[in-house]
């Protein structure tokens, strides 16, 4: 008989979770993420300085039982003396890539519910089948080291942080643990729908464990390459904090020559790691693109020629045994909102803008080129217009009133800014 989850062992798997305030518990009412919340409704309850647990249940309006299922987690959650919100997905039903396009709104709802309550994180159900499975998807797709490392316990998604204290419990145990704790849960009709990769390898799974491709060994494996991983992270981040100058406003200037040097295991994670920080991307860049991009660098700069790409969200160009990336404006241009006094948001995942409450609101949006132009000279000098233009302005009736990155104006405004990427933490910015 399976075993569920005491006390004991609960209170080890969330340690991690103690030093937070407020944390989101993400419940779809299927048993491991009922089991999820009757564990944490108890640690939670056994001391009061443990985080703040809300609810939270998306309804993807996706199937006619789904507002039930929700209320039914209501239910529960109030049983347990949780706080409960469901979040319904916004606009209609995607009509292909269901569950691709389910997975990004559902986190986008919980970055959102995690900015409007204060939660530091929210929570979620994922175990270690779950785990067994992302690796075999990826494996199929021909990822490299990042997608077989499958996924980690804690990591941002969508803008919101997203933690997973139960990846090394098994599904069974979770199902165990839901049942003794009395609770009603739901079979979601789509985690027995063929038409999806997930669910057909899951039927495979009993044939693969015959042959020791267990579970518990495939979950393993992605923990070794997650390791290894994170090994080469950080030799490929020494590499770049050498050779890179990062600038506040969110573009990085380098010398190619480390780079193209490098073993091309370091030199693409590298490269890698720069494009996600500059344009705060969710995920790293396809591998074949990024494999592309970096065979371009390297024989651009064999050749001493000039180069300009786009990967993942940041245009990445070379010239002169230099390496330029900036973040790209995309088609539809880089994001603009009005920020009222005592708001804090996040403008373009890169810059977080907080206003004081005695402040007039300002308009938060790119510095453009007419930004640019209106900037005075000491500022411009030294900088790149390309990249310069993609920072974030702040604008009053129309005219340029800050841009915290070139430390624009002299006479204070009342809005704080923050680069979100950790290359940049140490770049000089002032309000």
């Amino acid at each position: 008989m399976t075993a569920a989850i005491e006390a004991a062992e609960a209170g080890q798997l969330f340690r991690f979770l103690e030093n937070f305030r407020a944390l989101g518990l993400a419940v779809s009412g299927g048993p491991d993420s009922i089991a999820l919340m009757a564990l944490m409704a108890r640690w939670a309850g056994e001391r009061a300085d443990r985080p703040r647990l809300l609810v939270l249940t998306v309804d993807h309006r996706l199937r006619p039982e789904a507002a039930a299922e929700a209320e039914m987690v209501a239910a529960a959650a109030a049983s347990l003396g949780l706080a409960h919100r469901t979040l319904q997905r916004p606009g209609a039903a995607p009509a292909a890539n269901i569950q691709a396009e389910a997975r990004t709104a559902r986190y986008r709802l919980f970055a959102a519910a995690a900015a409007a309550e204060n939660l530091g994180a929210v929570v979620t159900a994922h175990h270690l089948d779950d785990q067994a499975e992302t690796l075999l998807l990826r494996l199929g797709r021909g990822s490299g080291l990042y997608g077989l490392a499958a996924m980690t316990p804690d990591a941002t998604v969508e803008g919101v942080r997203v933690l997973r204290p139960l990846l090394g419990v098994a599904r069974a145990r979770l199902a165990a643990t839901a049942e003794a704790a009395g609770l009603p849960v739901v079979a979601d009709p789509s985690n027995d729908d063929a038409r999806y990769a997930r669910v057909r390898l899951r039927r495979l799974m009993p044939a693969l464990a015959r042959e020791g491709l267990t579970g518990e060994r495939l979950a393993a494996t992605a923990g070794r390459l997650r390791r290894a991983a994170a090994a080469l992270d950080e030799i490929a981040e020494s590499l770049l904090v050498r050779s890179g100058a990062f600038h506040p406003a969110g573009f990085a200037i380098l010398d190619a020559a480390p780079l193209v040097a490098a073993p091309e295991e370091i030199g693409l994670r590298a490269l890698s790691r720069l494009v996600r920080e500059v344009a705060m991307a969710p995920y790293p860049p396809r591998l074949e693109r990024l494999e592309a991009v970096y065979a371009a660098i390297r024989a651009t700069a064999r050749d001493a020629g000039e180069l300009r790409r786009t990967l993942a969200g940041a245009v990445v160009s070379f010239a002169g045994g230099r390496l330029l990336v900036y973040p790209e404006a995309g088609r539809a241009g880089l994001p603009a909102f009005r920020l009222e006094p005592g708001q804090t948001r996040v403008w373009h995942r890169r810059f977080e803008v907080a206003l004081a409450e005695d402040a007039a609101p300002v308009e938060i949006a790119a510095l453009g080129a007419e930004g640019w132009r209106a900037l005075p000279d000491t500022p411009r000098a030294g900088l790149i217009r390309a990249a310069a233009i993609t920072t974030l302005a702040a604008r009053r009736d129309g005219e340029l009133v800050a841009v915290p990155s070139l430390a624009l104006p002299q006479a204070p405004t009342g809005l704080l800014a923050r680069h979100l990427g950790s290359l940049f933490a140490d770049a000089s910015m002032r309000p």
